[in-house]
């Protein structure tokens, strides 16, 4: 989005998303790296919105493909950076693969997206967010309630999986880039100034300026995260 496009209210919302995402991190990692209790990430009320968070991130992203000049390009910046963090997190000294994260996800997404639009707005955009809500559904039902036997092995970017698979960090294309889908079609209405003007006048602090930096903050986070978890473990010997 260019600088002059930008809308405080998404920036605040993505920056709100981006902000409960590394707290759940951080919680996870205090699990992993200094044995706290599982139900401190892994309890009925995170387990919910982890996936409210996540999909709020996931639907931006959507809604301000309708900003960029260039989904296309974008989407193939999110692969190759999705692809090192895969190669990173896979390293013997790490051993905590990230296999199809949520950067994988938003990359794909882009990528589909910019050469498909065509056929996805031409669904009559009062039929659409049913359309999407619905496949949302069907597909993660789909996925969690068929077994395509061992070519699962080759199509967990999809959600099918084998037996043993592991990664950090999931977020297949089924269900969730009907999430991003229904962005995309929230974007339209936004670009053409339909909604509420309060709605491109909102401001508030901090959140905007973080949800501008979301990609540098969601790559660099868990780095971060680690290294003040082990700082403060080494100085306090616990």
């Amino acid at each position: 989005m260019e600088k002059k496009k930008r809308i405080d209210a998404i920036d605040a919302a993505r920056g709100l998303a981006l902000v409960l995402m590394v707290i759940h991190h951080f919680l996870i990692d205090l699990v992993n790296l200094c044995g706290a209790p599982m139900w401190i990430f892994s309890n009925p009320v995170f387990d919910v919105l982890h996936y409210i968070f996540a999909g709020l991130f996931i639907f931006l992203a959507g809604l301000c493909c309708r900003f960029s000049h260039s989904n296309l390009r974008r989407g193939i910046i999110c692969l190759a950076i999705a692809m090192v963090i895969t190669v990173v997190s896979s390293l013997p000294v790490i051993d905590d693969p990230i296999r199809f994260g949520v950067l994988h996800l938003l990359g794909f997404s882009m990528v589909f997206f910019a050469l498909t639009h065509k056929a996805w707005d031409s669904i009559p955009r009062k039929t659409a967010p049913v359309f999407y809500v619905v496949m949302t559904v069907f597909t993660a039902w789909l996925v969690a309630h068929t077994s395509i036997g061992p070519a699962a092995r080759w199509l967990f970017p999809f959600g099918w999986f084998e037996k043993g698979f592991y990664t950090a960090d999931w977020f297949p294309i089924f269900p969730w880039v009907f999430v991003f889908l229904l962005g995309t079609w929230a974007g339209l209405y936004v670009v053409e100034h339909k909604l509420p003007e309060r709605f491109y006048t909102f401001t508030c602090p901090v959140l905007p300026q973080i949800g501008r930096k979301s990609l540098l903050i969601y790559v660099l986070h868990q780095p971060i995260l680690y290294a003040l978890i082990l700082g403060v473990k080494a100085i306090f010997r616990v």
